[in-house]
């Protein structure tokens, strides 16, 4: 169970033995960022064939969070493991969009989309 009185919490999931999804909610700054970035390090690895960031949470997207999800996308592109991102909502599609990150990382508009990329 998350702590309520983090800023920004992780909630690990599975879609498939091989497939990790990382449930993001709260504010990712820089007093926050690290609750995404631990378990970024701890699951993109090689025995997991995707590790999908579920972004549907996020009340703010700041420079640290950016910041641990580019970290993410090098270790998963190092480790072999595909790194998706699930983002529709503005608060956190607008920073990457901004920054230029839309083309960096591989972006979903849903954890239905996800779903279907990785069928069971």
């Amino acid at each position: 169970m998350p702590d309520p009185t983090a800023l920004a919490s992780v909630v690990v999931d599975r879609i498939a033995p091989d497939i990790v999804v990382l449930h993001v909610s709260g504010e990712l700054d820089t007093t926050s960022s690290s609750e995404l970035t631990t378990p970024l390090e701890s699951h993109v690895v090689s025995e997991n064939r995707a590790v999908v960031v579920d972004l549907g949470g996020v009340r703010f997207l700041g420079s640290a969070g950016l910041e641990a999800l580019v970290l993410g996308q090098q270790r998963a592109a190092r480790a072999g493991v595909e790194f998706v991102v699930v983002a529709s909502a503005r608060a956190a599609l607008r920073p990457i969009e901004a920054t230029g990150l839309d083309s960096v990382f591989t972006i979903l508009g849903s954890m239905d989309e996800a779903a279907e990329r990785y069928p069971s």
